[in-house]
């Protein structure tokens, strides 16, 4: 029914597909980690002057307090 040559070419493309489908699973990944460590380096620092900021505002007013 179907031609050799047609049937060739489709496992041809089947594997290319393969191919393309781990590739863009890896980019995604890739693009994943990429994401959670922009936001971890991001998230960090911020909920670390959550708690600097206070304290230090803390000791400058008690500071100025004794002038």
């Amino acid at each position: 029914m179907i031609d050799p040559e047609l049937a060739a070419r489709i496992d041809e493309q089947d594997k290319k597909l393969e191919l393309i489908k781990q590739s863009v699973d890896k980019i995604r990944q890739y693009l994943f980690w990429t994401f959670m460590a922009g936001v971890i380096t991001f998230i960090l620092p911020l909920i670390g002057l959550a708690i600097v900021i206070p304290y230090y505002l803390n000791t400058i007013g008690s500071l100025q307090a004794g002038w």
